[in-house]
């Protein structure tokens, strides 16, 4: 298969405006997204509220189907290698229980994909979890040890997924070099990767940047929907990048270029 273009790329959305360029990387300054994001996030907002590809419940009209699910949504300034001025969109975690939308990159590692390793990991998972309620319901004597043995074996088994799962989610930078999430959170000195992490935007529209030769010049990140009862979001409202999850991973990925904290 041919590289794609940028003038084929799905994903690079050009500007409607012209407007100036930083001199250095740029995330939020005072909670406030750079000229490029800002056009870029109206831009973005304009198409959640108008979309009819997809269904996903945010909390905002009443009376739709399903649970009320509010999301985090990303933009990133990039430069083409044409030099057009344009932006990158991307989604936290998964949106109308998929990975893949039109507008939005797709995800640094897809697990659910259905050849996934995933799927047959998380089916023995739950083989074991059937058994292991089964034995509890006889309550007999010679059951226990068994259970005990069986729990044992279930952790295992689940924390080696968890492993193999976390190194398959590989991170590029600008130099071309390559970085597991296993690698990256055990050089920040964490004992493990943190659940969902590579599944934010950040990650996922550098990623797509770098892969197609795409100069990132400002990103900005923006709740859209209902705010959630165990945070502060709100909807439209601009946020930095989470720490714990992205912090480790942004280090390496934006390693050896300027940016403007």
């Amino acid at each position: 298969m041919s590289p794609t273009t940028d003038s084929q790329d799905p994903f690079f959305t050009p500007f409607s405006s012209s407007t100036e360029v930083p001199e250095r990387f740029s995330f939020l300054k005072d909670n406030k997204p750079h000229p490029l994001c800002l056009l870029a996030a109206k831009q973005l907002q304009a198409y959640l509220s108008n979309q009819k590809d997809w269904e996903h419940n945010f909390g905002l009209s009443p009376g739709q189907e399903g649970s009320i699910i509010g999301k985090m949504f990303g933009v990133l300034a990039v430069q083409n290698s044409k030099n057009e001025l344009g932006y990158l969109a991307a989604f936290s975690g998964k949106l109308a229980g998929g990975n893949h939308h039109s507008k939005f990159v797709p995800p640094v590692y897809d697990s659910l994909h259905q050849d996934s390793f995933l799927n047959d990991g998380m089916a023995e998972l739950n083989r074991m979890n059937k058994e292991i309620k089964e034995a509890e319901v006889l309550m007999e004597e010679d059951q226990k040890e068994k259970i005990s043995l069986l729990k044992k074996n279930r952790k295992i088994h689940s924390n080696t997924l968890q492993n193999e799962l976390f190194n398959h989610y590989n991170f590029l930078n600008q130099r071309g070099e390559i970085k597991s999430l296993n690698e990256i959170f055990k050089a920040a000195s964490y004992k493990n990767p943190p659940a969902g992490a590579g599944e934010c935007a950040g990650p996922k529209l550098l990623q797509y940047a770098f892969q197609h030769q795409m100069k990132p010049l400002a990103i900005a990140e923006f709740w859209w929907g209902k705010s959630p009862k165990s945070a502060q979001w709100k909807h439209t409202n601009y946020y930095p990048c989470c720490k714990e999850k992205c912090q480790p991973i942004l280090a390496h990925m934006l390693d050896g270029i300027d940016c403007n904290k």
